[in-house]
């Protein structure tokens, strides 16, 4: 009988670490790096991507505990942004999109 319960011990708890190992695998510390267009983003922490928006931190009225702060905004605005951005493929360059002069080609010889 004692067996019997370590084995589904073992079992459950092999269940419950399965778990937790994927769903923390994504979020975490995210490093600062520099987008296409030259704009640096800075470092932050950043939640698993599940596909829905009101469970983010950058939510409008949501507290963000690693600020401290409730986010302030319009969430319908939130919500148009969180869709439409979906939309842009990753490769398309936004039309406004200017060289930056801070940021000049690694490899020009001008």
């Amino acid at each position: 009988m004692r067996t019997k319960k370590l084995v589904i011990l073992a079992g459950v708890l092999t269940i419950l670490i399965s778990f937790f190992v994927t769903s923390f695998a994504q979020a975490g510390w995210v490093r600062g790096y520099y987008r296409s267009n030259g704009t640096y983003v800075q470092p932050h922490y950043r939640t698993n991507p599940d596909g829905n928006p009101y469970n983010n931190y950058s939510f409008p009225g949501n507290y963000n505990p690693n600020t401290g702060r409730i986010t302030p905004g319009n969430p319908d605005t939130y919500l148009e942004r969180y869709y439409n951005r979906s939309r842009q493929r990753s490769y398309e360059v936004p039309r406004t999109y200017r060289p930056n002069k801070y940021y000049p080609r690694l490899y020009d010889n001008d």
